[in-house]
């Protein structure tokens, strides 16, 4: 059951990436469409490698002890690269057999890689159009094979994090996977600087979204895979309880997404009624999308350890996180194209905090966290509640935000002001002007626009003679 639920879900998860590839490209000017489609695959296979290499190893390359850690303190594992370790040869040698009593590496590794390529894929939204795609590529392996798995040996790797207090509470990645991908986008795009006319009143329009349709479509791919992605956190499916929780959460998951979809919209239709006038205000069907998503990055660290009403509460404040953040970037003039840093970032903030504020534990002086419907105990052989611990919580899951933002925020930007520098992070202007895919692509087009340029013509034409 284990194996099947876990394979399961981590297909779910890998559903994800066509959904961040339709929702990027929908979001990108059509002349970029090609590339944003080939950035979203060059990270998954990337990605791929340097996991396999790397990553798994740097990540739950333990148990860690003394023998097995490079700084003898919880900070990274040191073993079973490029899934050395994951069989072992018995009897005669002809014979390969697991190295596990129950759940094998290889599943592990393969529901973790799911995680690892979903947590690089978000840096390349905040990048896109004006990335070189080598320099990407590059990035996208430092991403999958360093960066992020250093944050899991801390975290879900039972590193240090997990030893302090009561330890860290993130279920699915509000932080682990969400945060470092969002802080280290709005490190990109910072960076990066706009792109050419971005914020110019003028040429506002350009930018919008040129095919809502896909980012509809990747917005419900989304949704569809984060089922994978928060229900297969349970780690197995071998008990009624492992099942009722994991029922649980797809329900947290279920109310967050959509009471924060539902007051995004509601607010920008609000923000657009002012500066319109009464009654002029506008349908933001983009906003809709990511108020959705950012209600599903609310809630994925507490989903298996907050209430149903919590869930909603949690999704209502993460829905004011985004847009909050979201203009303040518009403010600032960073250029962060589907709003990565804003959904991923500043409600991955978020869902860490509120995976301890709202612990559904017995008022604020008990704690659940990874005990899910039981109270966490003060040994295996003392079944009483420990108490006095939700406040230590807390403030673990805080220092869990800063840690990720200092390590992934920060050799993120590392990376990219050195590629900046050498001049091999931006594409030139001749090229952004034109469109990435026709001077850099083959075919031209991500798809035929001959229709569209048509009915325009069509259109002008009957303008002219009336």
């Amino acid at each position: 059951m284990d194996s099947i639920w876990l394979i399961l879900c981590g297909a779910l998860v890998v559903f994800m990436n066509p959904g961040f590839a339709m929702l990027e490209t929908g979001s990108c000017q059509s002349k970029n469409a090609s590339s944003a489609l080939m950035h979203k695959m060059v990270n998954v296979i990337v990605g791929t490698v340097a996991w396999y290499i790397f990553g798994w190893a740097l990540a739950y390359g333990g148990p860690y002890d003394s023998d097995d850690m490079l700084d003898n303190g919880g900070f990274i594992g040191s073993k079973q690269f490029a899934g050395g370790g994951f069989m072992e040869t018995v009897a005669d040698g002809n014979k390969k057999a697991f190295t596990e009593p129950a759940q094998s590496k290889m599943l592990g590794w393969f529901f973790q890689w799911a995680f690892c390529t979903a947590a690089a894929t978000i840096v390349s939204g905040g990048v896109a159009e004006r990335v070189k795609s080598g320099t990407y590529g590059i990035y996208a392996f430092f991403m999958a094979g360093f960066i992020y798995p250093v944050v899991v040996a801390w975290t879900w790797g039972d590193g240090w994090l997990a030893d302090i207090g009561p330890g860290f509470m993130d279920f699915a990645g509000s932080g682990v996977v969400h945060l470092t991908g969002g802080i280290s986008a709005l490190a990109g795009t910072a960076i990066l600087g706009a792109r050419e006319g971005r914020f110019d009143k003028d040429k506002e329009e350009e930018f919008y979204p040129h095919s809502l349709p896909l980012v509809v479509f990747g917005t419900f791919c989304l949704w569809f895979g984060w089922y994978g992605f928060n229900c297969g956190s349970t780690l197995g499916l071998n008990s009624a309880e492992n099942g009722a929780l994991a029922a649980q959460v797809a329900m947290n998951t279920t109310i967050s997404a959509s009471i924060a979809g539902i007051l995004v919209f509601s607010l920008r239709y609000g923000i657009t009624t002012i500066q319109l006038g009464r009654g002029n205000g506008k349908y933001d069907v983009s906003g809709l999308c990511n108020g959705i998503l950012a209600g599903l990055v609310s809630i994925t660290a507490g989903c298996g350890n907050v209430e149903n009403g919590s869930a909603l509460a949690i999704g209502i404040i993460g829905a004011f996180v985004y847009q909050g953040f979201s203009m303040l970037l518009q403010i600032l003039k960073v250029d962060d194209p589907v709003d990565a840093s804003a959904v991923h970032g500043a409600c991955g903030i978020w869902g860490v905090l509120a995976a301890a504020l709202f612990d559904w534990g017995n008022g604020f002086d008990h704690f659940h966290g990874w005990s899910g419907f039981h109270c966490m105990q003060v040994s295996d052989t003392d079944t009483t509640c420990q108490t006095g611990i939700g406040g230590k919580a807390l403030g673990v899951n805080m220092l869990m935000i800063c840690m990720i933002c200092l390590w992934a925020g920060g050799l993120s930007a590392i990376a990219f002001a050195i590629l900046k520098v050498t001049g091999l992070l931006r594409i030139d202007e001749d090229t952004e002007r034109q469109g990435m895919d026709e001077a850099r692509h083959s075919p031209s087009k991500a798809y035929d626009m001959t229709g569209q340029a048509s009915a325009k013509n069509n259109n002008e034409a009957d303008t002219q003679r009336v």
